[in-house]
């Protein structure tokens, strides 16, 4: 039996395939056969990207709407240590949210599933 691998998606990626994006195919072959997690903030965040859409292009409303309630892969959300990721927040240049992602993936010892350039950059240097 091949072990599964546990990886941190975040609402970038996430977004990618719950919405159709061009990087949707990318980030299905990052998780596939993978356990998701991510911090509790990502229906939130995943909300937040349906509502930017939404104003972007109002006749798109109800068809990102029901996407957006489909179920997809399923993820795990886990709270995180709020004043570390502040302090990591704080030492990467990174915002709350997106530090949330990183603490919890260099906390699990596990990958990363971003399309955020700076999100990225930061999972990739030692800290």
């Amino acid at each position: 039996m091949r072990a599964v691998s546990v990886k941190v998606v975040d609402a970038s990626a996430l977004a990618a395939l719950v919405f159709g994006e061009p990087a949707g195919d990318w980030v299905a072959d990052q998780i596939r056969d993978c356990e998701l997690i991510a911090p509790a903030l990502l229906d939130y965040e995943m909300a937040n990207v349906c509502l930017v859409k939404s104003r972007k292009q109002p006749a798109l409303r109800n068809a990102l709407r029901r996407a957006l309630a489909m179920p997809g892969p399923g993820v795990e959300t886990i709270q995180v240590d709020h004043m570390e990721v502040l302090t990591l927040a704080e030492d990467t240049g990174l915002t709350i949210y997106d530090a949330a992602y990183l603490w919890l993936a260099q906390s699990m010892g596990t990958g990363l599933v971003t399309l955020d350039k700076q999100l990225a950059a930061a999972m990739a240097s030692p800290r």
